[in-house]
This record gives C-alpha cells, structure tokens and sequence, in this order.
C-alpha cells in the first residue's frame, strides 16, 4: 500500500515536473513570437481609438469591451483554426489569403484619405454609413481581424518548428495577451481627458495644471491617433502587400525597397537601423496608397453602377 502511493507520489511529481517545463515552453515561445509581432501591436492600438472619436464618454469603454471581445474572437475562433489547419495541410495558402487582408486595409485607409481630401464623399452622404454603435463596432472588428491575422500569422512563423499542440498553445497565449495589451491601452488612451478632470479637482495646484493640460491636451492627441491609424492602415497593408508579392515570386518591387532600406542602413552609421526602417515603411505606405486608391475608385463605380441599376428598377 504504501509502496502503491510513493510511486503515485512519484508519477505526479513526474507529471508536475513536465507540465511546468511545457509552461516554461509555452512562456518562451510566447515571448518569442510576441516581440516579431510587436509592430503590428502598435498600429492596432493606433486604428482603433479613431473608432470611438465623437462617442460619448460614457459609452467609450463599453464599446471598446465589446471591439476586444470581437478581436478575442476573431483570433480564437477564425484565425487560429484556420492559421493552424493551412500551416499542417497547405501553407503555401496563408500568403494570399494574408494579401487579401491588406487589400481591405489599404482600401480602408485610402478610402479615408480620399473623403478627407474630397475626392470621394464620405459615407453618410449616399446612407451607407451611420454612425450608431452597431456598425462602429463592426468596421472596428473588420479592420481588427485583418490586423489579428497579421499578429498571428507572424508569430505561427516563430513557432514552426513547436509540435502541433504546443504551437496551438503559444498562439493561444499570444491571442489573449495581444489583445489585452492593444485595448488595454486603448481604453487608457481614451480615458485620459476623465483622468485630467479628475487630477483639476484636487486641492493641489500641480495636479490642477496637469489635469487641465492633460483635458486640453486629448482632443489633439485623439486627433493625431486617427490620422496615425489611417496611415498604419497603408502601411500594415502595403508591406503584407510587397512581402507577399515578394513570397510569391514576384521580387522586384519589394526587392527595390528591401534595397533602399539596405543602402539608407549602411550609410548612416548610428541612426542607419532608424532609418531604414522608415524608407521601408514609407514605401509600404506609398504601395498602400496605391492599391487602395485602385480599389477605393473601383469599389465607389461598382457601388454607383447598382445603386443607378436599383433606381432604373424602381
């Protein structure tokens, strides 16, 4: 009997001993895969704030809930499946279906761009756009997916060498992890202006000075995140763009960027990292602009087409 329960003592201290060494795996490749993703990271916290510009203060932070909520979704639900299937069975399909992701965000972005510069008329002009929660929360969820999936994808290339269980493991983590950073600090972000209120109430006079600052300072800040968004909606979507060309043997136009970032690194000492990292993302922006504009005129004719159709009917 008691020879019975040292070895059950022994098998579970066995079994204790292997689950925190596939947690320690987990962690490590977590870590791992998180910091290639990083990047993305920041322009998803960058596109959403734009999306609860104009929105009550009341109703930010349960909309934001209910974005991130979409974006867990997106990710455990869609992407992952999906990322972790095509990655076992037909990996050469994750490119093109990556590409078809940056198609939407540099439509999205160079849509935007077009309406602020009155080319395009915005939405809301011929009714395809309301500004009520529901669809303020669906455009954020679109646009996020796309975004997810880049996260994802990038960090299912970190861990490919894992084991199929212990890959799924990593990608969960880093699902809810990313998820939480992205709208954590987006609800930081956009609660900041109710932070300074709060700090103008108090008895000391520094507090006072900040907490106006801070009121005064937000609406700018807001501002600029919404035009940063829709630049890293370019971005993003014009490098998944060229790297996908690029994985799908066309090289040239990323092969010409890949090269003036090269040159730029190497003949500017110090800062060269810095700034060949700008020559590549402001080309990726410039590919994004592009291809969106394209897709913004085509998808606007289309749209024009069946709406002078539906009224020929009527």
């Amino acid at each position: 009997m008691a020879g019975g329960l040292v070895a059950l003592l022994d098998d579970i201290a066995a079994l204790v001993k292997i689950t925190a060494a596939s947690i320690d795996d987990i962690a490590a490749g977590a870590g791992r895969a998180s910091t290639k993703a990083m990047g993305v990271v920041i322009d998803d916290a960058a596109v959403t704030p734009q999306y609860v510009e104009g929105i009550s203060p009341k109703r930010e932070l349960p909309i934001i809930w209910k974005i991130a909520v979409g974006s867990i979704r997106n990710k455990l639900v869609f992407i992952l499946p999906l990322a972790l299937l095509l990655s076992q069975f037909a990996p050469w399909a994750l490119t093109p279906i990556l590409m078809l992701g940056g198609c939407y965000l540099v439509f999205e972005g160079a849509e935007k761009l077009l309406e602020a510069a009155g080319i395009l008329r915005h939405h809301a002009e011929h009714g395809e756009a309301v500004r009520d929660e529901k669809s303020i929360i669906g455009a954020a969820v679109r646009t996020d997916l796309v975004l997810s999936a880049e996260i994802m994808v990038i960090s299912l290339n970190e861990v490919a060498d894992q084991h199929f269980w212990m890959r799924t493991a990593i990608l969960v983590v880093i699902a809810l992890l990313m998820t939480v950073v992205v709208y954590g600090a987006v609800g930081l972000i956009v609660k900041m202006d109710d932070l300074g209120l709060r700090l103008a109430q108090r008895d000391s006079k520094a507090s006072q000075s900040f907490g106006r600052g801070l009121v005064k300072a937000m609406p700018i800040i807001m501002s600029v995140l919404s035009k940063v968004g829709v630049i890293a909606m370019l971005w993003v979507g014009g490098h998944i763009l060229l790297t996908g060309l690029d994985e799908l043997g066309w090289h040239a136009p990323y092969g010409f960027v890949h090269h003036l970032e090269d040159l730029v690194h190497h003949a500017t000492g110090a800062f060269g990292a810095f700034l060949g990292w700008c020559v590549n993302t402001a080309f990726s922006c410039i590919a994004g602009i592009l291809v969106g504009t394209v897709l913004a005129f085509a998808i606007t004719a289309v749209k024009k087409a069946r709406a002078k159709g539906g009224a020929t009917k009527h």
